[in-house]
């Protein structure tokens, strides 16, 4: 990805964050555990949330009476945040870019990023995370996979819907089981700021009518960048899948996956 697009792209999530708020999952509760055991966490913990959108990931790290500082690039996701976290005075929002932001008081034991840090700046990311922990603080990167189960048929039926209404769609894709990313773990090692990477994985699934499909898809900076009678023919095309062939409703399976290493210099 381009530094270009990707700074166009990590923008549009805040074009309907209300929409987010409704349509983006949450996360499998047992990662907030295994989180908080890998990363020693409790109450009073300090913990710096990269792209807390608005909140998904915020509220079980609030839950755990850790004291959050919950950033994410646009206001209207970080005010509805605000919302959603309001009973919760161990959290602050900040509206902010990570790579311009500069904490007012010390540093953290723990940093997580879901399903944000690769919108991050590459240059910058790994180191700043570093700095910003105390040595044997701990960064966690939550990834969310599309994966090879679920209404598996269906999915290779929407990708013909891609191919057709959008040319720059790889020909050919199908789901797979797959969720390994070598580079993840190789940017942890170039940093040389962290111990051995340990990784945890969590597979669900969740069903969607169309309209809810859709919503879900309206989500996602791909198709939000697409032109307007591009999208449109897409989604018709999805919706006529999933009313029409479908019976209705479509089942999604997700793995979840966390990436922890602990700062070590």
């Amino acid at each position: 990805m381009t530094d270009t697009n990707r700074e166009t792209l990590r923008t549009t999530f805040g074009q309907d964050a209300e929409l987010y708020d409704q349509c983006r999952p949450t996360y499998p509760p047992q990662l907030f555990t295994d989180l908080a055991t890998l990363a020693d966490l409790g109450p009073r913990s300090r913990v710096l949330e990269i792209g807390c959108g608005t909140g998904q990931a915020t509220l079980p790290l609030a839950q755990l009476g850790c004291d959050v500082v919950a950033m994410d690039l646009s206001p209207d996701m970080a005010a509805i945040a605000r919302r959603n976290l309001a009973q919760f005075p161990n959290v602050t929002v900040v509206a902010a870019a990570f790579e311009d932001w500069q904490p007012s008081d010390g540093t953290f034991d723990a940093i997580l990023s879901a399903t944000a840090f690769h919108w991050l700046d590459p240059e910058v990311r790994m180191i700043k995370a570093a700095d910003l922990l105390r040595p044997g603080g701990s960064l966690g990167i939550v990834s969310t996979h599309h994966i090879a189960g679920g209404t598996n048929a269906f999915f290779a039926d929407a990708q013909r819907c891609y191919e057709r209404f959008d040319p720059t769609t790889p020909p050919g894709m199908r789901l797979t089981t797959d969720d390994e990313n070598p580079e993840e773990t190789a940017e942890f090692e170039r940093s040389a700021r962290f111990g051995p990477v340990e990784f945890r994985r969590y597979e669900w699934q969740q069903t969607y009518t169309s309209p809810e499909y859709l919503n879900l898809l309206m989500t996602y900076s791909g198709n939000r960048g697409m032109a307007p009678q591009t999208r449109n023919g897409l989604f018709a095309c999805i919706s006529h899948l999933i009313d029409d062939v479908y019976n209705g409703a479509i089942t999604k399976q997700y793995r979840t996956r966390l990436a922890i290493a602990h700062k070590t210099q």
